[in-house]
């Protein structure tokens, strides 16, 4: 019989399973881990629509403590309801509506089905959030299979309570345990035969303040509650009542378990025996007594004392019941008090109060108490499996070994077991800690030197350091560590359970301990500040557990490899370890809250080791939530989530976690993640931390950190605490402001908790106007503080709605702990926040992919280093911003080279235009004619430069709206950028302009030249003419002889008749000092009096410009007279730079063989005028005079050789005489009646095109050999400022010269022009050649050369002009726009051309193909390559220059140059800074170099003078009120510059004897810096991987 109602038993439970959809995962195949990853279930509501859907209904709403959870219907129910109301025709058919149970189950099969398929860890997790609902749980589990039922010991392990009973009332106090170790009376309802009266429905009643009824145990009036239960008869549940402390609110003055046995003890006497064995009484509900039920209880010994039956006495049958059961209680040996009578009389809530007062009597007359952990024995005995033996032998051997750490600890306090098994993370932990933000914050240097200062403080890590390697590894460590590193990883969680849950019951003992004794301290009338003080300290050591235990072994690993460099197998192995525990859901420390500081290399190495495991698919989505401590932000996480982060364990835990959750692969496309990292962090404004010192500094430290590090930040704000409101207003609003400086735009959500009520968002609109302006006031304090005057509101900071960036959640608890249960509104509140944070999460990948493990480091470890900084915003270093800032220029060179190409190219073009140009026939005037063509081409290049600055600023703003990753982090930047297109354009209008203007003039200046050559030219040819007719007449041909004879008599008498004017010969001179009187004329009197008494400006070219006392002003000097010398050497290095500029410009123009103008000198007065503008230096007007009158008496000195060369070559008799030879030969040729064909195609060859086509070659080389140089190897050298910098560093660190750093340092621009130079001529002697640039240019115009050939030939045809001349004229108005063919050679060649258009075509095809021949062969021949750059007008090496030289500006202290991008940027940066001694910086006092950085500089209280700051003593760390345009980040890390300082330790002797000083005292650190170690700082600064 037994054995048949097993198997119908098991056979119920395997349909049942079937049904719900979850026999796959019986028994007990279910975890944890699989509900609490990101799916789409988890985010969306599903409609219900069968059995299926009921478990993962109700784990979904029990995991986010959802009070409906056991409210397991579907949608058809409901459909099939509706549709059978609707065909009701006659009162017949409602029994059947209302009575069908088709498809449907009884919530609490449902339950024992889940808990069945559930692990041993899901089954805790079960149990805690049903007794957070007040739901009964399970105590005794039946198997479902007709088995033994299991007693729940393990699953109840992790509920941990806490009450108040009324002995403790009066002083507050209060027990807090787990509820299976709490002592307290156990009671006890079971069913004896069918009863009518619902027991469970009682048992609430009892439970529960009247008008407050809650449903702790499922009965039958509840939905689905009277359908036929399955599998879950022969359950027992328990549920406990726990006083709150308050007589008018407690029902019972003592906490109490209550169990219910479902079924009729008859059938389930096992479970009935277990709890009369266990409890202090049972009540047993029965309507009568049958023979069976009456033989069972007579066969119970000592059932007296605990027994009491409630009977439901039914009118009809009331005699005869009452005399059964007056029979049995006699036998039983029952009080009349034992039996309880509910009559028909007697309503169920007056039962209740008469239940309720029975009960309170039993327990106030000193009953007998048990724990549930005692009640094991009597399962064994009983034979009913406990399920930490029985589902896993892994549980018991966990156990065991985690009792061997926590017996260690009995023996000893909690602060002394740390200070002597957790040794690494005490105070020596804490020191560094310490030492590390006094390395960035230098607070504590006094009079001592920075960099010696910074060297002790490195040496006193590395000793605290090497203290903490000296420690052996202790036993508690050895032991945790080799069992957290087992294989099997069931075992280990077992391990870390147990771990936790006793080192949980340890703290919670000696806190209790504590909290008392700091209450008696409160309580006194004078209380003791230093005693409270340090019993608030002792409240936070004593906290313990396993998250101490992960630092420990955190901080082994770091102090084995800062020591040594390398681990043993045994500490190499603890990320991995750790990465495995993450996997498996448990939390990892981010901030050590203790010390206040994050293990970087260890969380580093953990999050690497995870991110490999992963297959490196780690993408994230961070979240993480800020709020005041007590206001429920851990809670709304776990509620969202179903995760499990410390909300009331006893300990004060410090710092923030992470916690790890998987995305399905359902969810992963729509996030665009791997996993979702949740971040909680500790309350702000702890009470238990307020006594400490540096609260408030370490709350704005957590804040930043978890702000920066997450895609969204939840501020969860308590209403009714206004004034803590505002602190982490204050606080929250300083971390946005931090993050949206540093490029991350913050999202932010504020949940409002303990806001109740349906018109809670209408009522609530002024609070939330009235926050709004509250956040508007905290920025413009947090901007006001952080020196960022542009914000003034809150929403300049990051994207905030008053309407959609608030939410308003109801309070936890519906009624008063601790029987209050989750308030049901307070869950779907907090699910409605979960999906409109999903909605805004699946917005992130949209803007931009999300980071994967390795970058999230990155930025961790920078935005750490930066939060330990005071001056957060200036201090933010970064290498995923270095990234994205270096691809920003490196795209925007690029650009930039595309603009500055077309610019040129049509330049070149309308060069070509002009210098084509010639009047019309019919409007003879040329220079009104030129004017008109001017205008047009100003026209044009306005349109071109406007076209190429849109295509810009396109380039610019589509780049900002690319998905990638890190683009937000320069949007600052782009500001900065956009002015440097607008700059670019400008400069290039400018520009284009003067060279017009320049094309115009020479194009002007030649008219008068060509006017005169015109004239003669006409004349010789008459005279040609003439001589041709008279030779023909003759009637005796001439020989050859007799015709040069007569050709040459023609040529004398006609040239020595002509009388050649001379060209005009310009007083340079004079003009030139013009201008200079003009450009000076705004300058004092003495000044214009110095300038009218110099009348010869060649006499004052001196051989080298020497800067004099006189060039500084007495104010200057009164101010600086300590420092004259060096304002001298800063003016004369300014002046020299000035000059070299000039030379360089006033040799390109006379290299380019044309007149002198006068706009040479209007634009070298200008850019002497710009220089000494834009420098720092200010000098008077005596040092402009005389810098000017230098520069220009050396241009007057060049102006005027090229001028008298311009004229030379340009004299008429010269002129005329150079076509004398081809007059000859066309006289010769048509005297002899020769086909002239060959000779004029070969003549417009040689004297038309191959001038042209070698000036096209020659003017686009240079373009083509910066394009070469950009797409070859040497791309990278020159793609962004950074790397430039990097690579030049580097070469000199290899070099190892000197001179080479001297040069670098004292005449950086004239160096970077000379590398350059060398670059280039390496490149095309090594890996390119010029000839080839050449060669494909060459082939390219000779291709439109021949194209136009062909289309002239074809013009000709159509229009019937057979003659040669009219092709020549096609063929030069179609290659115009191309080639600058000279007009006066076209003249020349088409003097008495006779031959024929096609012959003569045919013969130019051959003359072009033998000159490009020729051309090849030139081309390919070996050329000197610094003289071919020398000779270009478009030379690549200043182009290169121009990219990566930038602004030119140096840093004011250490002279490193600027390297942010574009020009016309608003603040100067650089990647790495020097010693200021390399800079010429020596001390006032011994002359010494100045060993200082200014990185280390700008973090402390020194002073700094200068000429800026007109000798008055000015603080470093305000250096931003003298230098606003430089941005200095401090980064005081003893790696800082260690390039620079490996620099000055190896020329310290040579860079001294250079500056006129002595060598600089630098730190003995320094002297350990090799050249190896020098160039890892340099790769490490330039963040070059």
């Amino acid at each position: 019989m037994a054995f048949t109602q097993r198997n119908n038993v098991g056979q119920c439970l395997k349909e049942l399973l079937c049904q719900l959809g979850i026999e796959h995962l019986y028994p007990g195949k279910l975890t944890l881990n699989s509900l609490l990853e990101i799916s789409q279930k988890s985010v969306t509501d599903v409609k219900v629509q069968s059995l299926r859907d009921l478990p993962w209904l109700f784990l979904k709403k029990l995991l986010m403590v959802n009070t409906e959870a056991r409210c397991l219907t579907h949608n058809s129910d409901e459909e099939n309801m509706q549709q059978m109301l609707a065909d009701v025709n006659s009162l017949k058919s409602l029994p059947d509506l209302y009575g069908a149970e088709d498809n449907v189950v009884n919530p609490l099969d449902v339950i024992v089905t889940v808990f069945l398929c559930a692990d041993s860890f899901l089954r805790q997790e079960l149990m805690l959030k049903m007794s957070m609902c007040q739901f009964s749980v399970p105590l005794l589990l039946p198997q479902g299979s007709g088995g033994p039922c299991t007693l729940m010991l393990w699953a109840l392990r992790d509920v941990l309570k806490e009450w108040r009973p009324h002995s403790l009332a009066e002083t507050q106090g209060f027990e807090e345990d787990c509820i299976i170790c709490a002592e307290m009376p156990l009671i006890s309802f079971v069913r004896l035969g069918d009863c009518s009266l619902s027991k469970s429905h009682v048992l609430n009643k009892v439970l529960s303040k009247p008008q407050e009824n809650h449903n702790f145990f499922i009965h039958r009036d509840m939905e689905c509650g009277d359908v036929p239960r399955r599998v879950s008869s022969g359950l027992v549940e328990i549920s406990w009542y726990l006083p709150c402390g308050k007589k008018n609110l407690d029902i019972f003055p003592e906490p109490m378990a209550i169990a219910n046995l479902r079924g009729d003890i008859s059938s389930y006497e096992q479970q009935f025996r277990f709890l009369m064995e266990t409890s202090t009484v049972v009540f047993a509900f029965l309507d009568s007594v049958q023979e069976e039920e009456h033989k069972l209880l007579v066969s119970f010994e000592n059932i007296s004392s605990k027994l009491y039956l409630v009977v439901n006495s039914k009118k009809q049958t009331q005699q005869q019941d009452l005399a059964t059961i007056t029979n049995m209680s006699a036998e039983l040996k029952l009080e009349p008090k034992q039996i309880l009578f509910k009559t028909e009389k007697v309503n169920e809530a007056k039962f209740a109060n008469i239940l309720s007062t029975t009960i309170k009597n039993i327990v106030q007359n000193n009953c007998k108490k048990f724990n549930l952990q005692d009640t094991r024995a009597t399962a064994d005995e009983l034979g009913i499996p406990v399920d930490e033996v029985h589902d896993t032998t892994c549980c018991s051997n966990a156990e065991m070994r985690a009792e061997e750490i926590i017996k260690g600890i009995r023996v000893h306090i909690v602060t002394q077991y740390k200070a002597k098994q957790l040794p690494l993370q005490g105070e020596l932990w804490k020191k560094l800690a310490k030492l590390e933000k006094e390395e960035c914050r230098l607070r504590d240097a006094g009079d001592q030197r920075l960099e010696v200062y910074k060297s002790q403080l490195q040496q006193e890590k590395q000793d605290l350091r090497e203290k903490q390697s000296k420690y052996k590894l202790t036993k508690a460590m050895q032991h945790f560590i080799e069992n957290v590193s087992s294989p099997d990883r069931l075992e280990r969680a077992f391990y870390l359970k147990w771990l936790r849950m006793k080192l949980d019951v340890l703290s919670r003992r000696q806190l209790s301990s504590l909290r008392n004794r700091c209450n008696e301290q409160l309580r006194k009338t004078t209380q003791d500040r230093e005693a409270i003080a340090q019993l608030d300290q002792q409240l936070l050591d004593c906290s313990l557990g396993i998250e101490h235990f992960m630092r420990e072994m955190g901080q082994i690993y770091e102090a084995s490899l800062c020591s040594s460099g390398k681990g043993t197998p045994q500490v190499l192995k603890l990320p991995a370890v750790a990465a495995d525990l993450l996997l498996d859901g448990f939390p990892l420390e981010l901030v050590d809250g203790d010390a206040s500081n994050i293990p970087v290399r260890w969380v580093r190495d953990v999050l690497m080791e995870l991110h490999r495991k992963v297959g490196e698919n780690s993408r994230l989505l961070v979240m993480a939530v800020l709020g005041v401590q007590s206001t429920g932000k851990s809670t709304l996480l776990n509620t969202m989530f179903g995760v499990k982060f410390s909300v009331s364990s006893g300990r004060c835990t410090r710092g923030a976690y992470m916690l790890f959750l998987r995305v399905t692969e359902d969810m992963k496309e729509e996030l665009g993640c791997d996993f979702l990292l949740l971040i909680d962090t500790e309350g702000l404004k702890s009470a238990q931390l307020a006594q400490l010192e540096d609260s408030y500094e370490h709350d704005n430290e957590l804040a930043t950190l978890v702000t920066g590090l997450s895609d969204i930040t939840i501020v969860n704000i308590a209403m009714e605490n206004s004034s803590e409101m505002r602190d982490i207003l204050q606080i929250v609003v300083h971390a946005f402001l931090r993050m949206s400086e540093v490029g991350k735009r913050p999202r932010c959500q504020f949940v409002h908790q303990n806001v109740a009520g349906v018109s809670a968002k209408h009522k609530t609109m002024t609070d939330r106007k009235h926050l709004l302006e509250q956040l508007n006031e905290m920025t413009k304090i947090a901007a006001d503080m952080e020196k960022h005057s542009t914000v003034n509101k809150f929403t300049d900071v990051l994207d905030y709605d008053v309407e959609k960036n608030n939410w308003y959640i109801p309070g936890l608890w519906h009624g008063t702990p601790p029987m209050a249960p989750v308030n049901t509104g307070y869950s779907e509140a907090v699910y409605e926040f979960k999906q409109k944070m999903f909605a805004v999460l699946k917005s992130c990948k949209d803007e931009k992919p999300l980071a994967k493990i390795p970058e999230f480091l990155e930025w961790m470890s920078s935005l750490w280093k930066a939060v330990k900084y005071e001056n957060f915003i200036f201090s933010f270093r970064n290498t995923l911003v270095a990234d994205a800032y270096n691809n920003l220029c490196t795209e925007f060179s690029e650009w930039e080279w595309t603009f500055r190409k077309h610019i040129y190219s049509w330049l070149v073009r309308a060069e070509d235009r002009i210098s084509n140009f010639q009047a019309d026939d019919e409007n003879p005037h040329e220079n009104s004619s030129m004017e008109t063509l001017f205008i047009d081409l100003k026209s044009e290049v306005s349109l071109e430069l406007t076209s190429a600055e849109n295509t810009m600023m396109d380039k610019l703003k589509e780049y900002y709206k690319r998905k990638e990753r890190h683009i937000s982090l320069v949007e600052k930047y782009k500001a900065d950028f956009m002015n440097c297109v607008r700059s670019l354009q400008t400069e290039a209008e400018n520009t284009v302009l003067n060279k017009l203007r320049n094309a115009m003039e020479i194009h002007k200046g030649m008219t008068e030249v060509k006017e005169i050559h015109s004239k003669y030219t006409s004349l010789i040819k008459q005279r040609v003419r003439s001589l041709l007719d008279h030779c023909k007449n003759s009637n005796t041909p001439l020989s050859e002889e007799q015709l040069k004879d007569e050709f040459e008599n023609m040529w004398r008498d006609t040239v020595s008749n002509l009388s050649f004017p001379a060209l005009q010969q310009k007083d340079i001179h004079a003009v030139v000092l013009h201008q200079l009187r003009n450009n000076l004329q705004r300058c004092g009197s003495s000044i214009r009096e110095k300038l009218n008494n110099i009348n010869d400006l060649i006499q004052c070219v001196d051989e080298e410009f020497k800067v004099n006392p006189k060039h500084i002003s007495f104010w200057n000097k009164f101010k600086h007279f300590f420092a004259q010398n060096d304002m001298k050497a800063q003016a004369q290095k300014m002046a020299n730079a000035i000059i070299q500029r000039c030379q360089e410009f006033i040799s390109e123009k006379v290299k380019s063989g044309t007149d002198f103008n006068e706009i040479y000198t209007t634009e070298l007065l200008q850019m002497t005028g710009d220089s000494l503008k834009n420098h720092l230096l200010k000098l008077n007007s005596l040092f402009e005079l005389d810098l000017k009158v230098h520069i220009c008496a050396f241009a007057v000195k060049a102006f005027v050789q090229m001028h008298e060369h311009f004229l030379r070559e340009k004299d008429p008799r010269r002129q005329l005489e150079r076509f004398k030879t081809q007059f000859f030969s066309d006289f010769q040729n048509q005297y002899h009646n020769k086909d002239q064909c060959q000779r004029k195609a070969q003549d417009f060859t040689d004297l038309c095109l191959r001038p042209a086509v070698t000036e096209y070659v020659q003017r686009a080389l240079g373009i083509e050999i910066v394009d070469k140089i950009l797409t070859s190897g040497q791309s990278l050298e020159y793609s962004s400022r950074s790397f430039f910098q990097f690579t030049i560093l580097k070469e000199l660190l290899e070099k190892d010269d000197f001179q080479y750093y001297a040069s670098y340092i004292l005449t950086y621009e004239t160096f970077v022009k000379d590398w350059i130079l060398n670059q280039i001529v390496e490149h095309f002697s090594r890996d390119a050649s010029i000839g080839d640039l050449r060669v494909r240019r060459l082939e390219s115009i000779v291709a439109k050369v021949e194209q136009a050939i062909e289309r002239a030939r074809g013009g000709l045809l159509m229009d019937g002009d057979n003659n040669a001349t009219g092709f020549i004229n096609e063929l030069c108005r179609t290659l115009s726009s191309d080639l600058p063919i000279p007009r006066d050679a076209v003249g020349g060649t088409l003097f008495q051309i006779t031959a024929k258009r096609e012959s003569f075509a045919q013969s130019l095809s051959d003359s072009v193909k033998e000159m490009k021949i020729s051309l090849l062969g030139e081309f390919s021949a070996v050329e000197d390559i610094k003289e071919t750059l020398a000779s270009l007008s478009f030379r690549p090496q200043d182009e290169l220059f121009n990219r990566v030289f930038g602004c030119g500006k140096q840093c004011p202290f250490c002279k490193v140059p600027c390297e942010a991008g574009g020009k016309d940027h608003r603040v100067h940066h650089a990647s790495v800074h020097r010693p200021q001694g390399l800079g010429c910086f020596k001390s006032v006092c011994d002359n010494k170099l100045a060993e200082m950085i200014c990185t280390s500089q700008v973090c402390n209280e020194n002073m700094f003078k200068t000429s800026v700051t007109g000798g008055i003593p000015h603080s470093y760390k305000d250096y931003l009120k003298v230098y606003p345009d430089w941005n200095i980040p401090p980064d005081v890390s003893i790696e800082a510059s260690d390039y620079w300082k490996y620099v000055l330790v190896r020329y310290n002797q040579l860079f001294a004897e250079r500056f006129i000083a002595e060598p600089a005292d630098v730190p003995e650190e320094w002297r350990r810096i090799t050249q190896e170690k020098a160039l890892e700082s340099l790769k490490v600064s330039f963040n070059i991987r």
